[in-house]
Formats: structure tokens, C-alpha cells, sequence
């Protein structure tokens, strides 16, 4: 069986209707918003009511660090954006200062090392981060979001920051694949362009996905439309996802969409789509799971249920077809070892070590 669809759930501990979509063998997994957040206590007793439900569920969440991040109370660290680390690595060594480029790369896997580590301690299992998008300058969704303009250095500093999501036993999902930092648009709002050629955005933006193929586990596309490659955004283009992403780049990991409720993906040739088109068109294309996010808030969540009951629909239908594939790729995003309790985790040394080094 393959669970392509991400859900989320509107409140701080699961209701019946919660537990009803979560056990439906088309979900795979649930992403965390700053609703869902009350406290440590709160936050670890959800998780485990959600593990206690279906220990395969995949628990995520968007936690990078600086204006993204779910969790910022009740002890959680407060991690810098991904800026802060590029603006290390160009700064001039001083006395009793981190600076540099062999201090930042050891300060990025400090800071991938904390965030894996206290989301696990509460149950959380991936993240969806590194960004590994190009600050150009210009797109105010990405901004400090970047760790440089420089496709070496974002590459560097992102390896070192999934070194240390590795140590936590977390997974890693790079993004915005194959680059969100060129356009000004929001995807969230808007339909980004880019009139750049394949060449341009492979030997520029695209680079990290190459230099790093081996060590991601997981891509998330751009809701972005590149016209010279394909007519399509990238999340809904088998050229960008399986022939360049898969093919060209040689990644073999997970690929999620990104989310099917942003205006970005509700266009697709000149037509709007339901979610469930949407849902369709996305794995089609190549993606291995979904996204739909903040649809379990309005109408009580009818737009989760609609999409579950479209989903079931097209593959009786024979429009979408299960993949064996997809579904293992899932299942090794999950950890593979247990975490360390949250007590346990504040006296550990290699914790207390990485706290040295968070900007």
C-alpha cells in the first residue's frame, strides 16, 4: 500500500475525526503547526498519541530556524536563520569569536544537531529543512530563510547542518527544488516565473541538489513555473522531478510536494484545480507524497475528507496507481533508533557541546 497524503489537524490533542483521517491507509503523515503547540508536555503527548494510532505515521513540521519555527517556548533553543551561518562563514576570524568558514560549517551541524534533537525529544520525526534556495536578493519568502547567494556555500553549510540532523536521528528534506530564490513572487500567493534558461538554473540554483544527491533523504519542488524547461510548475513536472532531479542529479530519495493549498498549485495549464486534482497531478509528475495544509481548520476539515474520498476515487479509477517505491521511500524518512528523552537530552554532552556553537 502507498500513503501519499500529509495531513495536518487543528488542535492541540486529536479528535475523533482526527483519528478517523490518520488511520485511513491513503495518509502517511501529519505536519505540525505553531496551533498544535501549547507546550513540551502537550507537544510529546500528541506525538505519541499519534504513534500510538499508527507507528508509521511520519510526524513533520517546518522548524528551520529564525522566522520558521513552530516551537519557541518552554525550553525549545532558538535557532538563528540559515543567514547567520553564511554571514559567519565570511567573517573575519577574531579572538573569542566564531567566525569563518570551518566555525560556521561547525556551528551548522551544531544548529542541525539541537533542532533534530529537541523536536525528537518530543516525537517528532523530519523537519522540513535545510533551505538550500540562493539569496539573490529578491524574493522576500526566502530572504534570511538562505544561508548565502553562493550555490558552494549553501551546499557546505547545508551538508554540515544535515551532519548534524543525521547525529539527532533525524531525516533531512532539502528545498526548494530546483530554486525559489531568483523569483520575488510569493508561491503562496502568486504563481512565480522564471524566464531563466536549464543551463543557467542548473550550474546556479540546481547546483546544491547535485553536489548533495547522496546525502539528502527527502526534496521538496518550488511551487515555481521555469517556461524554458517546462510550461508547468516544477512540482507538477516529470521533466524537473524525473528527469532532472532523478535522472540528471541522480537523487533517489523521497520527494514531497510542497503545499496543495498554496496558489502556486492550484493553477495548472490556464486551469484551476480541486485538491484532489491537484493530489493527482502532483504524483503523477513524480512526487511520493502530498502536502495539504491548514485545510483541517475551515469547514471541519471537509477539504482533508474531500481529498481523501477523491484520492480513493482515482485509484479505483485507475487515474493515480500505488507505488511500492514511494511507500519505502516514506518509511526510511522515520527514524530509525529512539530519541533521547528531554532530561536526558539537557545534561547529554554532545548536546551541551553544540549549544556552545549556536549563533
Amino acid at each position: 500500500m502507498h500513503a501519499p497524503l500529509i495531513i495536518d489537524i487543528a488542535g492541540l490533542t486529536l479528535t475523533r475525526q482526527d483519528r478517523q483521517r490518520l488511520k485511513h491507509p491513503l495518509v502517511g503523515g501529519m505536519i505540525l503547526f505553531a496551533r498544535n503547540w501549547q507546550d513540551r508536555e502537550q507537544l510529546t503527548a500528541l506525538c505519541a498519541s499519534i504513534k500510538k494510532l499508527r507507528p508509521d505515521l511520519l510526524i513533520a513540521v517546518d522548524h528551520e530556524g529564525g522566522r520558521v519555527q513552530r516551537f519557541k517556548t518552554d525550553g525549545f533553543t532558538h535557532l538563528p536563520p540559515m543567514r547567520a551561518l553564511g554571514e559567519m562563514w565570511l567573517a573575519e576570524p577574531r579572538a573569542g569569536k566564531h567566525a569563518g568558514p570551518m566555525d560556521a560549517t561547525q556551528a551548522a551541524s551544531a544548529c542541525g544537531y539541537v533542532l533534530g534533537a529537541e523536536l525528537r525529544a518530543c516525537g517528532v520525526d523530519l523537519s522540513f529543512t535545510p533551505v538550500l534556495d540562493l539569496d539573490f536578493g529578491g524574493s522576500a519568502v526566502i530572504g534570511d530563510r538562505a544561508f548565502a547567494r553562493d550555490a558552494r556555500v549553501v551546499s557546505l553549510l547545508a551538508k554540515s547542518l544535515m551532519h548534524g540532523l543525521l547525529q539527532s536521528g533525524m531525516a533531512n528534506c532539502g528545498k526548494h527544488f530546483p530554486g525559489h530564490g531568483f523569483v520575488a513572487a510569493d508561491s503562496h500567493t502568486d504563481i512565480p516565473v522564471d524566464k531563466r534558461g536549464l543551463k543557467a538554473i542548473l550550474a546556479d540554483d540546481a547546483a546544491p541538489y547535485r553536489w548533495l544527491s547522496t546525502t539528502l533523504s527527502s526534496v521538496m519542488p518550488a511551487h515555481v513555473v521555469y517556461p524554458k524547461v517546462d510550461k508547468r510548475p516544477a512540482g507538477f513536472s516529470s521533466r524537473w522531478l524525473n528527469d532532472i532531479l532523478r535522472g540528471q542529479l541522480g537523487f533517489g530519495g523521497a520527494i514531497f510536494s510542497d503545499d496543495l493549498s498554496m496558489a502556486g498549485a492550484r493553477l495548472l495549464d490556464g486551469r484551476a484545480l480541486s485538491y484532489t486534482e491537484a493530489a493527482i497531478a502532483a504524483l503523477q509528475a513524480g512526487c511520493d507524497m502530498v502536502l495539504l495544509c491548514n485545510q483541517s481548520v475551515p469547514d471541519g476539515g471537509r477539504p482533508i475528507d474531500d481529498l481523501i474520498a477523491g484520492l480513493t476515487e482515482a485509484q479505483l479509477k485507475g487515474q493515480w496507481q500505488a507505488s511500492e517505491a514511494s511507500e519505502e521511500r516514506r518509511l526510511a524518512l522515520l527514524p530509525g533508533r529512539a530519541a533521547l528523552g528531554w532530561d536526558d537530552l539537557m545534561v547529554q554532552s554532545d548536546y551541551m557541546q553544540a549549544m556552545d556553537w549556536i549563533p
